[in-house]
């Protein structure tokens, strides 16, 4: 049985909104993506964070983990390695590919640790 998702409130509050610029991705100085139809996912107290349509992402860097992760505001979460001149990032980027109605426009995007990778947004 599915669990119940929650639905944010004024004590958890969630929303989605388009970020507005230019962002742009990049591991050790090489660019991994890069969009001008991000969405700002801001959650409660937490850091905002950008969510970028995985169509825009670098394909030959992503690699599909074994991570998978559940929120109760959320869904389920899936999860990207990173590889880039060799090296690993395990468990970078993340995905939810059936997001709970609250968030439902983060689907077919994906986020990245923001202390993994370099995230720039644009003005």
């Amino acid at each position: 049985m599915a669990p119940t998702p929650l639905v944010p409130g004024p004590d958890h509050p969630i929303t989605v909104e388009p970020t507005g610029h230019h962002v742009t991705v990049s591991v050790d100085g090489r660019q991994i993506a890069a969009s001008d139809s991000a969405l700002t996912l801001r959650e409660a107290s937490y850091p905002p964070v950008q969510y970028i349509p995985i169509a825009d992402v670098d394909p030959e860097v992503l690699r599909a983990s074994d991570a998978h992760t559940h929120c109760p505001y959320k869904g389920d979460a899936s999860y990207y390695d990173i590889v880039v001149d060799g090296t690993e990032r395990s468990d970078t980027v993340w995905v939810y590919r059936e997001p709970y109605p609250a968030v439902a426009d983060i689907v077919d995007h994906v986020a990245f640790y923001a202390d993994r990778v370099t995230i720039t947004v644009g003005v």
